[in-house]
């Protein structure tokens, strides 16, 4: 009702940021204003009480004043797309709050929750990193010389409201809603008699638990306890023995606590506080932190949980009321089963004790996640040890594991077998095999990854074993015998500041207009709209009168009939306004793509889990999700879903060079491999959003969608509706990200929430969430690669046959950047019952080339020669041809390589990289350099055009429609660019609303990386025949300006309006003959990584990269380098870090940041230099450019392969050589097994087949 729409919703669990806002409150005790950042998604209304909440409005406006950190990061171009900016800014915002100076590590601990998908971090960090008051932090001059940052003033930030300055309310505050009461009593007498009268109520203090619970799994409670007025909950006391902490502390305050302790204390005493601090600085982001309290982390009980096993391991006690009082251990008796303790449901836990430590006493905290900061832990794992005063002998020792079972658990017989023995080799040995016959988790077990979870609870019993050496050598001046697995071990901290750096090495030439702004670092056009949160996206726009909401019902099986759907229970509830089922669709109900059918809503059988069956209408999200829950399917299972041995899509596809089966029949050394690459969530920060209304005449519809198809929902809603596609109107002014998602189940959405705009003749809105929409719309597809090479004493690899489980692109990339004489590629596309998948940046590209990639590693691990020698050998030189006979010159794909090499310094850090390796025994680091030949346009011929319209006004302002959307690229501010130059008029003159279907019509998908390329063209048509209608009244008054020859056009009866035209190449494929044109040109690039592995755990760091890539002549190399970073960040996540995880009944786990880890701050490499190829030129496209938003993914693989070259180091120490398995992602997971430590190796091996596993292997 304020429409204060800035703040984002991107996921609703508090995984992602886009909602930060800042909280501040009066502190009653000290009476000073602590200011936070928190996820406006999980913070219960009710809990704001006394509050103040500022969003991305409240910090500044371009209407007003905008605020540095705004005006920063639009002007280091750290926003794309722009969705997840004003969560960045708040996020910013509240830490120069309370820290106006902060230092790298801050902000990178701030920035810490907030993900994007777009720009990958690189620019957002370097505008932040302008607060540091570090000597050559601050960036601000590489950036943009000419234009100074607004400063940073403390003294003129927005004030804490006076009238919440004021005494405590001692009232009990309650609020009633339709189905959920909550209260907030203000004493603990009172909390306890409202516990004891509802035993069941949770009491909610950050609601980090209890509201993904309600919001994902539908759990209802009537009743909600806020506790948070109630002081002796919050209340820290020290006692010679320790410290008692509220429970009602935040694990911020926590840590607070903590670190100011440190210095007050003696160093033996702060042993457990250390190892707190380390776990709670990678718990959670900030955001969760700052709200989640110290008592819930302990009572929800988690078995992951990363304090609890600290807190038990160092002896620390709880007390609970409820009638009476009781102080209880933290120990595995605490702990009972999955999230329950042993406290009973009325009483309350009040504080926690955190003792000293002791002379002589050790403590280790260690864990490790799917990714270093906010994640889950894998395994954490809490110990202690303590020894008598100068003896080694352990006189006590606890061990407690998370992520071992449904509980915290203690390794209670690995202890005994340590007590009352020197703490030795020999004595950790033999632990090592207690622990692993006490820690066994079955095959099956939740979460999977059980050897991977047994290998890690060996791996940090050793590194505390390491740490309590070191520590045993200071007391006891011990000095044990050398130990073969203790060579040179130094633990490394992986979460290091990034340290960046970005070099722009194309200039605009000296005779260049200053007006002329093509070729320029140019900020994005909506760049301070996205920071200040104006800019409007799909679900931003108001709600119209009568307005209803969509929510959908998806199967719950993956193959089965369905015999019945009853809606009955869903149209009695509150708010429903109907059920939208198959019947009422008046027009076509399926969509059909490559002469496949789907339908819109499935009528009598399902082929996946979230395939959608109906949609519920009602007056609200809320009603109609309730709506939703209450519809029933009744299933008929048919038989099992697995897919048949070879039931595949057709057609299927080969392609060949040379004569593969001759070249095999002539050879003696052939050498055979596969690759698994699994899929990939596209992860848009928007989610799927439309809304359809209904204008009230002749059955006509405006459909707002966040879509790259503008012109296929126009056509898609109309053949559904059965009505000519002129009574719809698509409009699209920007998208929140979408990477190729936002096309084929976008249509099919836009068709349900039509045909029930149409059936009510109302408005109806439709926004995914996260989960939904990760279960629904598909991702990238996964890949099974095999193939079979043979390598030439020249190390030439001579012939290569592949089989891909994909199609067209991937057959025509195969080769990459090689001259391969012999290559034979099979692809085909196979059948399953998951949900379909779908375009995505390389679409197949990535994938085929990752496995041509691993059969060059495969022959180099063969003849025992660096990779990159045999790269070198093989690629393509002079004029060359492809597999599918197109011709074309390698040169920029060989200076890309040797600039990359040299910049790099590629040949000096490869010895160093050795020299290190042979240093280390647990560390190991890993580099690759890897090249990309990637084919741009569409290779559908008919998709390469494009249409623009440019109306010039009477003032000389000049409007600019074109066929490209708006979806972070930065396509609309190339337009404008081209704009202005080819009308000779300021940038400033040039505007772009939206895009359309009522003002350019039939256009183009804004996809294949030829955005720019196509409607450049079109753009520049236009206005070129309009400056060349100019040019009488130009030459009669050469001196006039641009206002006055426009206004003397109009006097004179010229057209002020042109329609450009781009008919572009006619390009093809011919399958029958194996050749065509399927390409306009290619886009080269190289990228050099350099990564350090930790082989006990799999947890990896990016060192640095190196990337040089040929873009011809760049319209806008900000934007340009701003699509190379987030591509590679994308194809880092792809190859090292996201994973896809079905259950063998084909439900999708992983629907969420909580479960889907997509690449954060802390992924970054240390050093990531970009550098645009100088000197390159490309007559296929508008002012000489390339395109560049697709081919930069695949150069995030040579992190996967640095990663495969560490991995090789660490098995060359146990006597392994030569090719390996290394699927991708390579986890933490795979990595770590594939290094084959003697820990690793201790684990027995799974039988495939022997047991049902937690997760498909896809």
């Amino acid at each position: 009702s304020v429409r204060l729409t800035g703040t984002k919703y991107g996921c609703g669990g508090g995984g992602c940021g886009a909602c930060t806002v800042m909280l501040s409150r009066l502190q009653p005790a000290t009476r000073t204003i602590t200011h936070y950042s928190v996820n406006a998604c999980l913070l219960p209304l009710c809990q704001l009480h006394g509050a103040s909440v500022t969003t991305v409005e409240g910090v500044g406006s371009t209407k007003t004043r905008l605020h540095p950190v705004q005006e920063r990061i639009a002007k280091a171009h750290g926003s794309q797309c722009g969705f997840c900016t004003p969560g960045m800014v708040m996020s910013m915002y509240t830490l120069l709050r309370n820290r106006p100076q902060p230092t790298m590590e801050d902000i990178t601990q701030a920035l810490a929750g907030n993900l994007c998908r777009c720009t990958g971090y690189r620019p957002i960090i370097d505008g932040c990193r302008t607060f540091c008051q570090v000597q050559n932090c601050c960036q601000k001059g590489e950036q943009n010389p000419d234009e100074p940052f607004l400063p940073l003033d403390p003294t003129q930030e927005l004030i804490f409201p006076p009238e919440l300055i004021v005494s405590a309310n001692p009232k009990t505050l309650t609020f009633r809603g339709e189905r959920v009461s909550w209260v907030s009593p203000s004493s603990l007498e009172e909390l306890l008699q409202l516990k004891a009268r509802n035993p069941e109520a949770p009491l909610v203090v950050g609601n980090s638990n209890i509201g993904p619970g309600m919001k994902f799994k539908g759990v209802l409670h009537p009743l909600m306890i806020s506790p948070t007025r109630v002081t002796e909950l919050f209340e820290v006391t020290r006692t010679p023995q320790g410290v008692w902490v509220g429970a009602g502390c935040s694990l911020t305050e926590v840590w607070s606590l903590l670190e100011k302790l440190l210095p007050q204390l003696a160093e033996e005493q702060t042993g457990l506080f250390r190892a707190l601090i380390r776990q709670l600085g990678t718990l959670g982001s900030l955001q969760i932190r700052n709200v989640a309290s110290l008592g819930g982390n302990i009572v929800s009980a988690y078995p992951n949980s990363d304090l609890n096993p600290v807190l038990a391991a160092g002896n620390c006690r709880v007390s609970v009321v409820s009638a009476g009082k009781r102080e209880l251990p933290l120990n595995q008796d605490f702990f009972v089963s999955f999230g329950k303790t042993i406290l009973k449901p009325e009483e309350i836990l009040v504080s926690v004790f955190i003792p000293f430590s002791r002379k002589g006493e050790f403590f280790g905290a260690f864990r490790q996640a799917p990714r270093k900061e906010s994640s889950f832990s894998t395994v954490t794992t809490g110990m202690r040890v303590f020894f008598s005063e100068g003896s080694r002998v352990v006189q006590d020792v606890s061990i407690y594991y998370g992520g071992m079972g449904p509980t915290t658990v203690c390794a209670t017989k690995t202890c005994a077998a340590i007590v009352s023995r020197p703490w030795d080799d020999e004595t950790l040995s033999q632990a090592y095999n207690v622990l692993l016959d006490e820690l066994v988790l079955p095959l099956s077990a939740p979460g999977g990854k059980v050897e991977f979870r047994r290998s890690l609870t060996l791996s940090f019993l050793f590194q505390f074993h390491l740490e309590v050496l070191q520590k045993l050598k200071e007391m006891v001046k011990y000095k044990p015998k050398p130990l073969k697995w203790t060579t040179s071990f130094v633990f490394f901290d992986f979460s290091s500041t990034p340290l960046l750096r970005l070099l722009l090495l194309q200039h605009v030439p000296k005779d260049q207009s200053d007006q002329d702004p093509v070729g320029r670092p140019i900020m994005h056009r909506s760049a301070l709209s996205h920071a200040t949160g104006e800019a409007v996206y799909c679900d931003d726009l108001p709600a119209t009168e009568g307005e209803l909401f969509l929510a959908l019902v998806t199967s719950s099986r993956a193959h089965a009939k369905i015999t019945g759907l009853d809606a009955s229970e869903a149209l009695r509830l509150p708010g429903v306004v109907d059920v939208i089922t198959a019947k009422d669709i008046p027009g076509q109900k399926a969509r059909k793509l490559c002469g496949y059918e789907e339908e819109l809503l499935a009528e009598t059988e399902v082929s996946c889990i979230g395939q959608m069956l109906c949609a519920v209408v009602a007056d609200s999200r809320s009603h109609a999700k309730r709506g939703a829950a209450a519809v029933k399917v009744a299933y008929e299972d048919l038989p099992d879903p697995a897919v048949e041995k070879s039931s595949f899509f057709e057609p299927r596809r080969t392609i060949e060079r040379g004569n593969v089966t001759e070249a095999f029949e002539s050879v003696d050394q052939v050498h055979e491999g596969e690759l698994r690459i699994g899929g990939q969530e596209h992860f848009y920060m928007e989610t799927q959003s439309m809304l359809v209304v209904p204008v009230g005449e002749e059955t006509e519809f405006n459909a707002y969608v966040s879509t790259q198809f503008p012109t296929l929902m126009q056509e898609a809603i109309a053949e559904t509706l059965s009505i000519p596609s002129n009574r719809v109107t698509c409009h699209v002014r920007r998208i929140g990200g979408a990477f190729g998602g936002k096309v084929v189940k976008t249509a099919a959405l836009a068709c349900i929430t039509g045909v029930a705009a149409w059936k009510t003749n109302r408005a109806v809105r439709c926004v995914l969430e996260r989960g939904e929409d990760m279960l629904i719309t598909g991702a990238r597809h996964p890949v099974l690669g095999k193939y079979k090479v043979w390598i030439s004493r020249d190390k030439t690899i001579y012939s290569q046959e592949g089989l891909l489980i994909m199609l067209l692109k991937f057959l025509l990339h195969f080769d990459n950047a090689y001259n391969i004489p012999n290559l034979r590629g099979h692809a085909a596309a196979c059948r399953t019952n998951l949900p379909s998948n779908t375009a995505f940046r390389g679409f197949g590209v990535p994938q085929s080339l990752l496995v041509v990639e691993n059969m060059v590693e495969d022959v180099a691990a063969l003849l025992r020669r660096p990779a990159h020698q045999i790269r070198e050998i093989n690629m393509y030189k002079g004029p060359s041809v492809t597999q599918y006979k197109l011709e074309f010159s390698p040169e920029n794909l060989q200076r890309c390589w040797e600039e990359c090499k040299l910049k790099a310094d590629h040949g000096a850090r490869r010895r160093a990289a050795d020299q290190f390796n042979r240093e280390n025994r647990w560390r190991k680091r890993g580099m690759s350099i890897v090249p990309i030949k990637y084919g741009i346009a569409f290779s559908d011929g008919f998709l390469n055009q494009a249409a623009a319209l440019v109306h010039i006004y009477k003032d000389g302002s000049v409007l600019v429609s074109h066929g490209g959307t708006e979806m972070g690229q930065g396509l609309h501010t190339k337009m404008q660019q081209v704009a202005s130059r080819e009308l000779h008029v300021p940038a400033s003159k040039v505007y772009i609303s939206e895009t359309s279907t009522n003002t350019v019509p039939n256009a183009s998908p804004s996809a294949a990386s030829c955005g720019t390329d196509a409607n450049g063209m079109a753009v520049q048509n236009a206005c070129q025949i309009l400056y060349q209608r100019l040019e009488p009244i130009r030459l009669r008054n050469p001196k006039g300006s641009w206002e006055s020859w426009v206004q003397t056009a109009f006097y004179e009866k010229m057209s002020l309006s042109a329609t450009g035209f781009y008919k572009g190449p006619d390009l093809y494929m011919d399958w029958d003959k194996k050749e065509g044109r399927p390409y306009a040109y290619f886009t080269f690039g190289v990228c050099c990584c350099e990564v350090e592995l930790d082989c006990l755990t799999g947890d990896y760091r990016t060192l640095r990269t190196d990337i040089v890539v040929d873009i011809g002549r760049s319209v806008n190399p900000s934007m340009d380098i701003g699509q190379i970073e987030g591509a590679f960040m994308q194809g880092l996540g792809l190859y090292t870090l996201e994973e896809l995880k079905f259950s063998p009944s084909g439900l999708l786990y992983t629907r969420g940041p909580s479960q889907y880890k997509i690449p954060a701050v802390c992924d970054v490499p240390l050093r990531f230099n970009v550098y645009l190829l100088p000197d390159s030129s490309n007559p296929h496209a508008i002012y000489s450019s390339k395109g560049i938003g697709e081919p930069a993914v695949f150069l995030g693989s040579a992190a996967f392969f640095a990663i495969k070259d560490a991995a090789a180091a660490a098995r060359s120490e146990s006597g392994l050589v030569g090719p390996f398995s290394l699927n991708s992602p390579a986890t933490a997971e795979r990595a770590c097994l594939a290094c084959a430590s003697p820990f690793t190796q201790k684990i027995p091996a799974s039988k495939p087949g022997s047991f049902k596993p937690w997760a498909l292997n896809i």
